[in-house]
């Protein structure tokens, strides 16, 4: 996909992907966008309503994953996304959330996100401070797995402490965070067997048209921009 432009629609100011803080944009002494906590950031742009439009933009903006767990659990529907990147670089990292019935009762929200090394928006999500999941990560047998063309993604549990579960893994040489709210609905995670990257949903035929629901409350929360 190529990196596309900015949509007029996005209208509100980016942040950063880790931290939320408002960030200053290139100059003349340098091209990336910079964060007063964190220095150079692939900027976060304001959260997507969920919808086909939405998703057009990102798919032709992104260059990491879209991902998708396919088929959705049931009763479950694509309910916003999130990217961080800018017209020069594209979006360096995406996220899809999604909301449906938790297997425990309640509603339950999910996350996943494609990103490059140190981007940050997995982790925000998954309420951690650092932008990957940190040492240690991976030095024991995978807690998990998915797939994706036919090949298995090992995934990780990530220690949050933050009221939601998460876990992470490396797919396309790009990190893959599954993140849950609340955590209990984490033992979903044995449904999300096959996973699609929406870049390729016109492949084999009839293009793979997800559901769409209300935005995702958890995905604005998480990722609101700190005044």
């Amino acid at each position: 996909m190529g990196t596309g432009i900015l949509p007029a629609v996005m209208k509100s100011d980016p942040s950063c992907p880790r931290c939320g803080r408002a960030v200053h944009p290139p100059g003349l002494w340098s091209s990336a966008w910079q964060c007063d906590a964190h220095g150079p950031v692939a900027p976060l742009n304001p959260v997507r309503a969920p919808g086909s439009a939405s998703l057009e933009v990102l798919l032709d903006f992104t260059q990491v994953p879209v991902w998708l767990p396919w088929p959705l659990p049931a009763g479950w529907l694509v309910t916003g996304f999130a990217d961080a990147g800018d017209e020069r670089s594209g979006a360096l990292g995406a996220a899809v959330a999604l909301s449906g019935p938790a297997p425990l009762g309640g509603v339950g929200e999910l996350a996943l996100v494609a990103e490059d090394p140190g981007i940050g928006v997995g982790a925000r999500l998954a309420g951690l401070d650092g932008p990957d999941p940190g040492t240690g990560f991976g030095s024991g047998p995978p807690d998990a797995k998915v797939r994706y063309d036919g090949h298995d993604i090992a995934l990780w549990s990530v220690d949050t402490g933050s009221g939601r579960a998460a876990y992470a893994g490396e797919a396309m040489a790009d990190w893959l965070w599954v993140v849950f709210s609340p955590a209990d609905a984490a033992v979903l995670i044995a449904e999300l067997t096959d996973l699609r990257d929406l870049r390729d949903r016109h492949d084999g035929g009839a293009a793979l048209e997800p559901p769409f629901g209300a935005p995702s409350p958890f995905l604005a929360s998480a990722l609101k921009p700190v005044a």
